[in-house]
């Protein structure tokens, strides 16, 4: 494995045993998670020059990823839900943004991928790279806006 892939997955298992943890929705939790974020971001992104032609295989839980979605949305409470940059240019009455969808998007993602580091890695970053440029991509970049508008509101530190 190579140390950029090493560092990525040490990362991952950082940022899965944070999502994990119970200290979900607090603020220290909360500060931790934004620090590792833009973290995880550059790290992916350097793994761009280890794509493998391999078909992705992400076959998420259900069941287990709305427990954790569930658990997270009622730890991070009025925390939880943010306007998506276009909810202010309609008529939208609610909220549609999630920190607690963002993150357990990731998760997701990313513990799936750690399932299959030691014995696929090629699919494993694979599956990682796919996965970010199509769905969880845009969950780090929502999860980051909206933690650093938190800061901002000193609801985070």
């Amino acid at each position: 494995m190579s140390r950029t892939l090493s560092e990525i997955v040490e990362l991952a298992r950082h940022y899965c045993a944070l999502i994990e943890s119970n200290a979900a929705g607090g603020n220290s939790w909360l500060f931790q998670v934004a620090e590792l974020l833009p973290r995880l971001h550059a790290g992916i992104s350097s793994l761009d020059g280890l794509r493998y032609d391999a078909e992705v295989s992400l076959a998420p839980d259900l069941d287990a990823r709305f427990e954790l979605f569930t658990r997270l949305r009622e730890a991070l409470g009025e925390r939880d839900a943010y306007w998506m940059e276009f909810d202010r240019l309609g008529d939208c009455g609610a909220m549609t943004g999630s920190l607690a969808d963002d993150l357990t998007d990731i998760y997701c993602e990313l513990r799936h991928g750690l399932d299959l580091i030691d014995e696929e890695p090629a699919r494993a970053v694979q599956d990682w790279l796919t996965g970010f440029d199509n769905h969880w991509g845009q969950h780090l970049v929502d999860a980051q806006r909206h933690l650093s508008a938190l800061a901002s509101q000193d609801r985070l530190a």
